[in-house]
């Protein structure tokens, strides 16, 4: 003979008690928040990474920019001084 029951906790856990001549059977389902906590949690640390990774990705877009800025700067500053240098010298006749 085979005898069932549901036994509901006040945590929200639900269990299922099957009882027959053999040995006994339970059966535990966690409440339902715990899954959907582990979902926001999940959605969470991926926008936290995305935006490191964003912020990672315009801190170089931002060097690059610098570096190019200097670059410039140094290429204009030849140009200044070949002038300057041939303005110094007279030219010949």
């Amino acid at each position: 003979m085979t005898t069932e029951r549901r036994v509901e906790h006040t945590d929200g856990t639900v269990e299922h008690v099957t009882t027959s001549e053999s040995p006994t059977v339970v059966e535990r389902r966690g409440g339902s928040g715990t899954g959907a906590i582990g979902i926001i949690v999940a959605l969470i640390a991926v926008a936290v990474i995305g935006y490191f990774l964003l912020n990672m990705n315009r801190s170089e877009q931002v060097k690059d920019n610098a570096i190019a800025g200097a670059a410039q700067s140094i290429g204009n500053a030849a140009d200044n001084v070949g002038e300057a240098a041939q303005r110094a010298v007279p030219p010949a006749q």
